[in-house]
């Protein structure tokens, strides 16, 4: 299904005579400047408490990943490509040091806002992370006895000496480095002691008014580990691995594969095995390690002193993610609860038929977490599993949910003897092990599993059911932004399209003939399919923007996307702001184009917007002269969904939702305070409401539009 060739064919038709760090913004440095927003997050004063500490775990979440696939890789590069060049014109080094300076800026930032403002606000409010020091005799006495009773036992030492090699540190997993004097020999010994992570991280005090890190409890209770020779002192270390290997359908995965049936699932298998021993890419220690000791675990981790990064707050800070707060709900958001569409309202779960009734009155748009995924996208899976009338259902599942009802809603349409085809993508990065399992699962219960396509991944969000209606065969579709997944549902933004157009369903059936088949399908009447027909549609699509705005006719382009890095795509819009096209991008995270520079993309705007949900849609509008085209779907201008993702877009002909596409583009327009306008060097300035002018944040419009239509629903 692949073609590259229309990639070179892009980069042919529009060459730009600007060297590649005018014309272009580093992809890694890009990204990091998404983390720096969220970052601003936690800066963020008239934000919730609780909101701000949430966005501090995402920060750590965040270098977490960038460490793990895009230092890793920035490593490995020099190592065997030492002179390739970056889309702004870097070497891997260049690279590596250029985001090495930004992330120490973050974490010099990230600390001082937990230490100085977070923790101490924690504490005001009653809901504090203490250390151990702070703690009086009595809270002391309790956490003793709850480590000799619930810690104590499960953990296991392991000493460094002659006998006894450096033992093999887990990725993310925090780690004291204790110093334990040897009677014998009076020397000192380093000894290692996990700190388990089946044990809660935040311990909470016995009298409810706070939480002590798990590894502090630890530290100050080693004696009983080592009543003979109590410690000398013990430091928390955390080391980060690569993601070793791609496990991308590219390259060299299927080499050894390609001939044996079923391969892929065992190559994958040993590749996840693979990753616990991948090489470190970073350790992060605390402050007072002593010299000796970095110098000591950078040479029993094979790392170079660039890759240590002293920390002065928390270690492991994702998770806070774990830290459980109940009854505080001043401190957070105010809650929200997604709506039922009104174009289902009132539809019984007892009736299975109805929700396909409604489809064919006329398509929906599902606008999500404002409208709810349970009553739409679940109940439109949980009713084709049950109606007698269905005859099939497919599936893609990229990512979904550990306890997921649309796959028991699957397992539960097979065992009713109804055809069940769902595509499992394998190499869904992190999330390779539950969706074997899903597979494995789903298999025993009669579905047909297929695990993606040839070298391609399979990034598709599409469902389908196929119904008997009156002796003749009609197709639904369902076709997304977001995975499968009930739990993200409710923190992404993501659209959504229920349809039983003839034109799109028999182009997703073929989608799916594709995927499941092993086999190619040339053309399509109106999705956009990568890596098939979507590149060369898109750069048609500009193409006749900048023939318009050459006639003088209307012309514009409004893209909503995650990220945008494909020079190809990129070149074509640098011409459109040449022929005088106006661009509006709306781009959440990385953005290699660079807005804004005269003679090249002063018809260029970009911006960001970050808050309280991840915005994760991807919305096309192209003027056409006045007759505008509207596209949304799973594909991001990058240069890996266009060329090595299966990936649809699905054309939005109905009027009433091209309208709704509209609305929810001028909101984001509107947007005065969590929107960030990106300026020609890269950086990002955020939005202010003007002298007198009230915020207006999208999300919290949506939120606001939503509520306001369950309350017209009560009346």
């Amino acid at each position: 299904m692949t073609d590259d060739k229309q990639a070179m064919q892009a980069e042919k038709r529009t060459v730009l005579d600007v060297e590649p760090s005018v014309a272009f913004i580093n992809r890694e440095l890009s990204w990091l400047g998404f983390a720096r927003r969220v970052l601003a997050q936690v800066e963020d004063s008239e934000l919730a408490l609780l909101e701000r500490v949430k966005f501090a775990g995402i920060m750590g979440m965040l270098h977490d990943e960038f460490f793990m696939k895009r230092v890793s890789e920035l490593r490995y590069q020099a190592q065997v490509k030492p002179n390739k060049l970056s889309i702004d014109g870097r070497t891997p080094a260049q690279e590596f040091r250029a985001c090495r300076e930004q992330i120490v800026e973050q974490i010099d930032v990230l600390e001082r806002a937990i230490e100085t403002d977070l923790r101490p606000a924690m504490e005001r409010a009653g809901v504090p992370i203490l250390n151990y020091e702070q703690l009086d005799s009595g809270q002391r006495a309790s956490l003793r006895d709850y480590f000799r009773l619930s810690v104590l036992p499960i953990m296991t030492p392991l000493a460094v000496d002659a006998e006894h090699p450096f033992p093999f540190i887990s990725n993310l997993v925090l780690n004291l480095g204790v110093m334990v004097m040897d009677d014998e020999s009076g020397r000192e010994r380093f000894v290692r002691v996990k700190v388990p992570n089946n044990r809660p991280r935040w311990v909470p005090l016995p009298d409810g008014v706070g939480h002590v890190p798990l590894e502090q409890v630890i530290a100050a209770n080693l004696d009983l580990m080592f009543p003979a020779t109590p410690p000398e002192a013990a430091y928390v270390f955390r080391v980060t691995r690569a993601v070793e290997g791609t496990l991308d359908r590219a390259g060299d995965l299927y080499h050894d594969v390609e001939d044996e049936p079923g391969g892929i699932v065992q190559v994958v298998s040993s590749k996840l095995k693979a990753r616990r021993f991948a090489r470190a890419v970073r350790l992060q220690v605390e402050p007072s390690m002593p010299q000796h000791v970095r110098d000591w675990l950078v040479e029993q981790l094979a790392i170079t002193s660039d890759d240590v990064y002293p920390t002065s707050t928390l270690l492991g800070l994702a998770e806070l993610s774990q830290l459980k707060i109940e009854d505080r709900e001043e401190l957070r958001y105010p809650r929200h609860e997604p709506v039922t569409h009104p174009r289902l309202i009132g539809i019984p779960r007892t009736n299975s038929r109805a929700i396909f009734d409604e489809i064919r009155r006329g398509d929906i748009l599902l606008h999500h977490p404002y409208d709810s995924f349970n009553t739409s996208v679940l109940r439109f899976l949980q009713s084709a599993a049950v109606d007698p009338d269905v005859l099939a259902i497919k599936l893609t599942i990229y990512r979904t949910s550990s306890d997921s009802p649309i796959v028991e809603a699957l397992a539960e349409a097979a065992r009713r003897s109804k055809q069940v085809a769902v595509l499992v993508e394998i190499t869904a990065k992190f999330d390779e092990a539950p969706n074997i399992v899903w597979g494995e699962m789903l298999e025993k219960e009669g579905v047909h599993v297929a695990y993606g396509v040839e070298r391609l991944k399979t990034h598709v969000k599409l469902a389908m059911v196929v119904r008997e209606e009156g002796g003749r065969i009609r197709r639904y579709a369902h076709i997304g932004t977001g995975n499968y997944h009930t739990g993200t549902a409710r923190i992404y933004e993501d659209l959504g399209l229920l349809t039983c157009d003839h034109d799109i369903c028999e182009d997703a059936a073929a989608v799916f003939n594709a995927l499941t088949g092993a086999s190619t399908h040339a053309e399509y009447k109106k999705l956009l399919v990568a890596p098939v027909t979507m590149r060369r549609r898109f750069t048609e699509l500009i193409q006749r923007e900048i023939r318009n705005a050459s006639a003088g006719r209307p012309a514009g382009i409004h893209a909503k996307m995650n990220q945008l890095q494909d020079p190809g795509i990129i070149r074509e819009l640098y011409a459109a702001s040449q022929a005088g096209v106006p661009v509006t991008l709306n781009v959440r995270g990385l953005c290699c184009l660079r807005p804004g520079v005269p003679g090249l993309s002063e018809n260029i705007r970009v911006f960001s917007i970050v808050g309280r949900f991840l915005e994760h849609s991807r919305i096309y509008r192209f003027h056409n002269g006045g007759q505008a085209e509207y596209f949304f779907g799973s594909a991001d201008w990058m240069a890996r969904n266009l060329n090595k993702r299966v990936e649809t877009i699905t054309p939005v002909e109905d009027l009433g939702i091209q309208r709704q596409l509209d609305a929810i583009i001028e909101v984001y327009e509107q947007d005065n305070s969590e929107a960030w306008d990106m300026q020609s060097d890269g950086s990002y300035v955020r939005r202010q409401p003007g002298e007198g002018e009230k915020p207006r944040p999208a999300q919290e419009t949506f939120i606001h539009l939503a509520e306001k239509m369950r309350r017209e629903r009560v009346r």
